[in-house]
C-alpha cells in the first residue's frame, strides 16, 4: 500500500502519572488522532506495524500510575504487547524475510512501554506502532492476532516462575492463585503440559469453571464465607486433595491474606513462588513515588518450621540481569504453540475507542485469561 493511502488512525496517550490506575483512567489517559509514522523519520532497521490486536495487561494499568518498576518517559502510548501486519520496513530489513503484509507479533521486551531503548513511546493501544526488526516475530501458525498478542508476557512469566525458579516436576502438585488471570491461567496451562497436578483458586465460581475447562485438576473458591474482602480457610480442602501431604509448589500472584493461608497448605520443604500482588496493587506510592509503604508480609516462623524456599520471581528483571535464560524459554513456548498443545485463552475484546472500559474490566477482575483492544 502506498504511503499516501495510509489512513489517519488513533492512539491512547498517557500524559502524566496518576496516584493510582483508577485515577489515571479518569483523568490522565486520552484518545487522540494519529497519522501513520513517517518512514523518512525512521531508521533502516525499523518496521511500521498496523496494529490489529493489543493485549490489556495488569502491567499496563500499573504503569499509568508509576507503580510499576519501569516508568516510560511521558507522554507514551500503553500496550506492552501487540500483533498486526507489516506496513513498511527499513532498508536493512530483509524484504524476503518480512514482506509487507506479513502477520506478526511484537516482542514487548524489545519494543513498547516496557522496553529500555528508543521505542518506549510506541505502545499497542494505537492504529500504528514502530518496532525494531529484532522485536518482530511471525505470527505463530494457528494463532489469531488476539491470541498472539496474549502469548509472550503471560507464558514467559509462568515459565520463569514455575519451571526456571520453581523447578516444578512431573507428578508434583502446584497450588495456583489468581488462576483466572492472564499469568495464572498461563501457569495452569504450563503446569499441565509438564505433568503436574493443578489446584487452582479464585473468587468467582463462574471463572473457576472456565479454569477447570482449561485443564486445572481441581478448583477451589477462596472467597470468604461472610462476604468480606479476606479469604476463607481452604487449607483443609488442599490437604484433602493431597492425601494430607500438602502441595509441593505455590504460585502466588495475589498476595495479601491468601499468602498466609497458603503457608498452611504446603509440604515440608515446599517452594513458595512470589509472582505478584494483585490483591494489594497499591504496594508502591502512586505518581512514581516508589517505596513500598503497603508491602505484603510473610510470617518467618511458618517459613522456618516448614523449611520453605520462598523466592521472588520477577521475569523481566531476571531476564535483564541474565539474558541467557530467555532463548531456551522462548524456544520451548513456541515449540508447544507450534505443536498445537498451547493456546492462550482470551475472554474479552473491545474496540480501541472503548479502552477505558477494557482497562476497567481488567482492573476489576472481570477478565479470564486475556483481554484485547482492536484499533479498527
Amino acid at each position: 500500500m502506498e504511503q499516501s493511502a495510509w489512513k489517519t488512525g488513533q492512539r491512547v496517550v498517557v500524559s502524566e502519572f496518576a496516584e493510582d490506575p483508577a485515577e489515571a483512567l479518569d483523568r490522565n489517559l486520552s484518545l487522540v488522532n494519529m497519522e501513520a509514522p513517517n518512514p523518512a523519520q525512521l531508521g533502516p532497521s525499523d518496521v511500521i506495524v498496523r496494529v490489529r490486536s493489543a493485549a490489556v495487561g495488569w502491567v499496563d494499568l500499573l504503569m499509568t500510575s508509576g507503580q510499576y518498576q519501569h516508568m516510560p518517559a511521558l507522554p507514551y502510548t500503553p500496550g506492552l504487547e501487540y500483533a498486526g501486519e507489516v506496513l513498511w520496513t527499513g532498508s536493512e530489513v530483509p524484504k524476503e524475510a518480512l514482506p509487507v503484509g506479513t502477520a506478526v507479533l511484537v516482542d514487548g521486551l524489545l519494543a513498547g512501554p516496557r522496553s529500555l531503548g528508543a521505542y518506549q513511546s510506541y505502545g499497542g493501544f494505537a492504529s500504528y506502532a514502530v518496532a525494531p526488526y529484532a522485536a518482530i516475530r511471525p505470527l505463530p501458525q494457528g494463532l489469531s492476532f488476539d491470541e498472539s498478542c496474549s502469548l509472550l508476557g503471560s507464558y514467559e512469566t509462568a515459565y520463569h516462575c514455575l519451571i526456571h525458579c520453581g523447578r516444578l516436576q512431573k507428578g508434583e502438585t502446584v497450588l495456583i492463585h489468581g488462576a483466572s488471570g492472564s499469568t495464572g491461567l498461563a501457569a495452569v496451562h504450563l503446569a499441565k503440559l509438564i505433568g503436574a497436578t493443578v489446584i487452582a483458586t479464585g473468587r468467582s465460581e463462574e471463572k473457576l469453571a472456565v479454569v477447570k475447562s482449561q485443564g486445572a485438576d481441581h478448583v477451589l473458591s477462596c472467597r470468604s464465607l461472610d462476604g468480606s474482602a479476606g479469604v476463607r480457610r481452604f487449607r483443609d480442602d488442599v490437604k484433602a486433595l493431597t492425601g494430607g501431604l500438602g502441595v509441593d509448589v505455590v504460585y502466588d500472584g495475589v498476595g495479601g491474606d491468601i499468602s498466609l493461608e497458603s503457608l498452611r497448605c504446603v509440604k515440608f520443604g515446599a517452594r513458595y513462588l512470589i509472582v505478584g500482588w494483585a490483591a494489594t496493587p497499591n504496594v508502591a506510592r502512586g505518581k512514581g513515588g516508589r517505596g513500598a509503604p503497603n508491602a505484603n508480609q510473610l510470617p518467618t516462623n511458618l517459613i522456618m518450621m516448614k523449611s520453605l524456599t520462598v523466592q521472588g520471581c520477577p521475569m523481566v528483571l531476571s531476564t535483564l540481569a541474565n539474558p541467557a535464560i530467555r532463548p531456551p524459554r522462548l524456544a520451548q513456548i513456541f515449540k508447544w504453540v507450534e505443536s498445537g498443545v498451547l493456546r492462550p485463552y482470551v475472554s474479552h475484546s473491545f474496540p480501541l475507542t472503548e479502552f477505558r472500559k477494557a482497562m476497567r474490566a481488567k482492573w476489576h477482575g472481570e477478565v479470564i485469561g486475556g483481554c484485547v483492544l482492536h484499533p479498527e
